[in-house]
């Protein structure tokens, strides 16, 4: 499920981000708590043996390449490619959240478009948008893990009141070597257009407007389709998990306290646990762990996209507005502010300090001008200049 902490943020506050981090699901500290523990056993690891276990000979080899490690390690420009590496997953992520199907906008041109309050009417509004509906979950089946096990055969599908008997056995019977999502799409034209021949449909100018909807909404599967198909290249995302894990890998060494040479004591110090190393590799592996979480949203992580819930609530609410809304209106009746020239609506006592706040009229509307008229005998000089300049140019 989706972790929204949106309220909680909605006004700035002290410590207001600071209360957020104490949550563990969808947390960072759910996606990294395995990679930290990794990360501090080697590390822990490699300073025992280096204190207890190694030879006098032996320590300063360690120290030679510990020394040599750590100096190497700012040559891995961590920040310049995970930085740009996960703002093209962030950009990718939310475009593909934008281009779900959703059928709002195609249910109000089929429910105003198609008419007919008799059986046939109802059955091609019905029918139309659940077309539409069916297309949306063969795609999001192709591409989801969650619908995929919620219908894991296309009979699923079926039984779950998307496609009728015969409808299958029509899909089925249509051969592609290709996913078939845009099959629901060409009945939906086929059948636009046959009730356009019957008159349920009155004029092309509605019919061109329920193509252009429809031709909206398989333009959305068909760009999920080729997101899931064309993914980040793989390169890049091998530069960035070798960078990432090349740097804490040198880090286990490179990042030792070391002892001290002689005459140096006071240059050195010792406190056993590297904090701020272990607060980089949360920084950094944390930021790789985000772009592993969302790179394919339609995974099943905490806060990967509810596609079970918005396939139920795209079927429910297009059929409440084709059918039980088809010329459910309610009665027309004069308004609170029929009589008013200026209405004010109420304020609740815990928004009445609003209604103090002037209006914004625009940036300029209070600036101070100082005004400095020109005498008379200076405007009509300035006027015969520009007359005598402009003359010429007028004739010829």
């Amino acid at each position: 499920m989706t972790i929204s902490y949106t309220l909680k943020v909605a006004d700035a506050r002290f410590a207001g981000f600071s209360k957020l981090l104490f949550h563990w699901k969808g947390s960072i500290y759910k996606l990294l708590y395995k990679e930290f523990i990794v990360f501090i056993t080697l590390y822990s690891t490699f300073s025992v043996m280096y204190r207890h276990f190694l030879t006098h000979e032996q320590r300063l080899v360690f120290e030679k390449v510990a020394t040599y490690c750590d100096k190497q390690t700012s040559l891995i420009p961590m920040s310049f490619v995970l930085g740009f590496y996960v703002t093209l997953i962030i950009s990718r992520w939310w475009n593909q959240y934008t281009n779900i199907p959703l059928p709002d906008q195609l249910m109000c041109v089929v429910s105003s478009n198609v008419h007919g309050v008799d059986e046939r009417g109802r059955i091609l509004r019905r029918t139309l948008i659940r077309y539409a509906n069916l297309s949306a979950v063969l795609i999001l089946r192709s591409i989801s893990t969650r619908v995929r096990k919620r219908f894991p055969s296309i009979k699923h599908v079926v039984e779950a009141g998307f496609m009728t008997h015969e409808e299958l056995e029509k899909f089925e019977s249509l051969y592609s070597d290709f996913n078939k999502y845009w099959i629901p799409c060409v009945w939906f034209t086929n059948l636009a257009a046959q009730a356009r021949r019957e008159g349920r449909i009155r004029d092309d100018v509605a019919l061109r407007l329920l193509m252009d909807e429809l031709n909206h909404h398989r333009a959305k599967c068909s760009l999920l389709f080729h997101y899931d198909w064309i993914s980040i290249p793989l390169v890049y995302t091998q530069v960035v998990t070798i960078a990432v894990y090349s740097f804490f890998a040198c880090c286990l060494i490179g990042r030792q306290f070391l002892e001290p040479k002689p005459g140096h004591e006071e240059d050195k110090i010792d406190i056993y646990v590297p904090i701020f190393t272990l607060l980089q590799f949360f920084f950094y592996a944390g930021w790789l762990k985000v772009a592993e979480q969302i790179i394919n949203p339609f995974g099943e992580d905490d806060d990967d996209f509810e596609t079970n819930k918005l396939i139920d609530r795209n079927l429910q609410v297009s059929f409440l507005s084709v059918d039980d809304m088809y010329l459910n209106l309610p009665a027309l009746e004069k308004d609170k502010y029929w009589n008013d020239t200026a209405p004010q609506p109420p304020y609740t006592i815990a928004t009445a300090n609003e209604t103090h706040k002037p209006s914004f009229l625009g940036s300029t509307f209070d600036m101070r001008v100082i005004d400095n008229p020109v005498p008379d005998v200076q405007v009509q000089q300035e006027s015969e200049v520009e007359l005598k300049v402009h003359i010429p140019l007028i004739v010829s």
